[in-house]
């Protein structure tokens, strides 16, 4: 039910008349009329009689005309001296231009200024260094290329949740605070609970191990945190993860369905946020530039079934031949992943990690118990690992001796044994991370930039 009282957002006080509302990405369905847009002030510039008005609603940018004879001669004035992220509301009429972005651009008659930004706006056409722009990025936010990744963001984080929910798969949350750790006790983050020892979720697995158990097939999303000292490129202390579960599926399932959902990923972005990509493309940085990255575009395309699949053996025997020193046994560094996904232009899968470097509940392989039923997924271009998961040891007496030979704390994780006592299955799930993933598609140095506010080792604000 709607509250009668409140104001419409065509009747609000920041209107001019009763024109109707245009957001700047649907301006073509507005050709010829007269309408005004609502927005912030992106940048301007003069040439005699004419005012030449960047404006931006969050849905694109468009330029306003604004002539000397439609103006009275204070408003015209005025509009010579908005300072950039003023907010504003222009009316005017949509006129088709070739030259510019939009195709269009709004012969305005009208100009209603909201508030007035100050003459200070930390964020100039210049070159800013990343400290710099990470400090202000409750403003940085409004560039271009941030609104655009963060659109991509939106439709990856759609994508995911259409493929599960159509594929069967019922979304259960799990909590953020837990007993116990699930990746390991180094890299957690410890915190009270009314006097009691808990932990931030470093992943949402076990507790979905659970629900599957009860709906068969199932997937968290949500927010996930680790306490890693690490400043590289692909680390946050704060990501988002998400993490489909279900009966009855092996390695070579988890896998068709990891694949399955990467393909759908980069097929719908490639659909629906081309002109995003084409954006953040054409304002590169310099790190960037010098990787040499693929256009976003074409990149995209390349994801295509199947992809390739190595076995955990064959992937350092690779890796020896093209120069690493990798110890056979040891987990794939950052180094390793990207030597190894340059040979490729579409993602990889490495199969059966030694159970050593990998996850307690991890199922060994039948077939040779120093290996486990495991897989990454290594994006291609040097972005290293973006899904990780697996079989999972549904064996009650193989886990609890897999608990013990970690030194976790049994009463933990006794609710995790119930499952392997009441109707165990076969059964196996992944975890995508989400900022990793659109690094990747975005084709960004770093995932400081996937996300609105980054949970970094050394940032904790804004």
């Amino acid at each position: 039910m709607t509250d009668a009282s409140l104001p419409t957002p065509h009747h609000l006080p920041c209107t001019i008349g009763d024109l109707p509302v245009a957001r700047i990405a649907e301006i073509a369905a507005f050709a010829g009329q007269r309408v005004q847009i609502r927005g912030w002030l992106h940048n301007r510039r003069s040439k005699g009689k004419l005012h030449f008005l960047q404006l931006r609603d969050g849905s694109g940018i468009i330029q306003a005309v604004l002539f000397k004879g439609d103006f009275d001669e204070a408003t015209f004035a005025r509009a010579d001296h908005l300072q950039q992220e003023s907010s504003i509301v222009v009316a005017g009429t949509v006129r088709a231009d070739e030259r510019a972005p939009s195709g269009f651009e709004l012969q305005a008659d009208g100009l209603l200024v909201v508030a007035e930004a100050h003459a200070d706006y930390p964020i100039s056409p210049k070159e800013h260094g990343v400290a710099f722009l990470m400090d202000h990025r409750h403003l940085w936010l409004r560039s271009r290329r941030q609104a655009a990744i963060l659109r991509v963001r939106a439709r990856i984080v759609k994508s995911i949740r259409d493929f599960f929910d159509s594929h069967d798969y019922v979304l259960v949350d799990t909590p953020i605070f837990t007993p116990n750790a699930c990746e390991g006790t180094s890299t957690l983050f410890e915190t009270d609970y009314h006097d009691q020892k808990a932990y931030l979720s470093q992943s949402g697995q076990l507790y979905s191990e659970a629900t599957a158990m009860a709906l068969g097939r199932v997937y968290t999303f949500g927010p996930t945190f680790r306490a890693e000292k690490s400043k590289t490129r692909r680390h946050l202390t704060e990501f988002w993860m998400v993490e489909p579960e279900a009966a009855f599926l092996d390695l070579d399932g988890v896998i068709d369905l990891a694949e399955d959902l990467v393909c759908t990923i980069a097929q719908d972005v490639l659909r629906d946020r081309g002109p995003e990509l084409d954006l953040i493309d054409s304002i590169r940085s310099e790190a960037e530039e010098h990787r040499q990255l693929k256009l976003r575009r074409e990149a995209l395309a390349a994801i295509r079934k199947p992809f390739i699949r190595l076995d955990y053996a064959d992937a350092v025997d690779q890796l020896h031949e093209l120069g690493s020193d990798i110890p056979f046994g040891d987990d794939l560094g950052g180094d390793d992943e990207t030597i190894l996904t340059q040979q490729y232009d579409r993602p990889i899968f490495v199969r059966r990690y030694p159970a050593q470097v990998k996850a307690f509940y991890m199922k060994r392989d039948p077939a040779d118990p120093v290996r486990s039923l495991s897989v990454d997924m290594l994006a291609p271009e040097g972005y290293g690992e973006v899904i990780g998961g697996g079989q999972r040891e549904d064996d009650h007496d193989t886990l609890r001796a897999a608990i013990e030979h970690h030194k976790l704390p049994m009463a933990a994780f006794d609710w995790y044994l119930d499952l392997r006592k009441y109707g165990t299955v076969p059964h196996g799930g992944f975890g995508l991370g989400l900022e990793r993933t659109v690094a990747w598609v975005c084709g960004l140095p770093h995932v400081r930039e996937t996300i609105a506010f980054p949970r970094l080792m050394d940032r904790l604000r804004p």
